[in-house]
């Protein structure tokens, strides 16, 4: 006979997927490698890691909803701590962003190339001569309208869902995920569109990696969404029970914040 659990924590079950989600995470990386090198199978096991990376997804977010719902083992202490790793998760996304940032100011207060064999830049000039930089106020300033909006429909889902309002929530969330693909649609085609490339100098790479690095998260955040969006579909988000939601929320906020930084200081700035 199974003895009570006498004490509120969660003591995961053996789980597969750490183990599933890191080889995934090993061979996208290891086949991105072989096919920019042009090595036999890069691609096929590029393609293996990136779909063993959205089956690892699948299957683990299944099990943490089912923690969640089916079997009730997101006690408040297990949630306190769950909140405090995703806030640590979150400080630790800043940290990587101001990596790229640091980089773009160092070369952009200091205009002079440590490369000066490979990309020729005059001392003192930013952005570097031949550099065609976007309009700040043509498509970046529509991009910004769009994320800005995206955050007041997901305050309006939460608020909905704490009034238990759960049309509006799935309302709100459903513009949130639509504002979200249509701000990554508006990313590739002003990429699509760009008067220089990755490899044209640090002003370039430095902008491709900071804006680009930015469209991942928020790709990745539209389908956090998503799936808060069928989860609220099929009644699983509830007023004491929203945990991936409000994770959600955090994150896209985070997303938002450092899209109007980038605004700022890489396209009006910067340009």
């Amino acid at each position: 006979m199974a003895e009570k659990q006498a004490h509120p924590y969660h003591l995961v079950d053996p789980s597969p997927w750490p183990f599933v989600a890191s080889m995934s995470l090993l061979a996208f990386t290891l086949g991105m490698a072989m096919a920019m090198h042009d090595v036999a199978f890069g691609k096929i096991i590029t393609a293996a890691g990136f779909l063993g990376i959205l089956y690892s997804m699948y299957g683990w977010w299944r099990d943490v909803v089912q923690e969640s719902t089916k079997d009730p083992v997101h006690t408040s202490p297990v949630q306190l701590g769950l909140r405090a790793g995703m806030a640590l998760f979150i400080v630790s996304e800043v940290m990587f962003f101001a990596a790229f940032f640091w980089a773009y100011f160092n070369a952009g207060l200091y205009p002079v190339s440590p490369l000066t064999d490979v990309w020729e830049m005059a001392a003192g000039v930013w952005p570097p001569e031949g550099i065609e930089t976007f309009d700040a106020w043509d498509l970046p300033l529509l991009n910004t309208l769009i994320l800005l909006l995206s955050g007041t429909t997901v305050t309006w889902a939460h608020h909905a869902l704490l009034e238990n309002d759960r049309k509006g929530l799935i309302h709100g969330l459903g513009w949130s995920v639509f504002l979200g693909f249509t701000f990554t649609l508006l990313q590739a085609y002003e990429y699509s569109h760009a008067a220089f490339g990755f490899t044209d100098g640090i002003y370039a790479s430095t902008f491709y990696l900071a804006t680009g690095f930015h469209g991942l998260h928020v790709l990745i955040g539209t389908i956090f969404l998503a799936v808060c969006l069928m989860r609220a579909r099929k009644g699983q988000l509830t007023k004491k029970n929203h945990l991936g939601f409000e994770f959600a929320a955090w994150y896209w906020h985070f997303v938002d914040v450092v899209w109007l930084f980038l605004f700022i200081f890489v396209y009006w700035w910067g340009g």
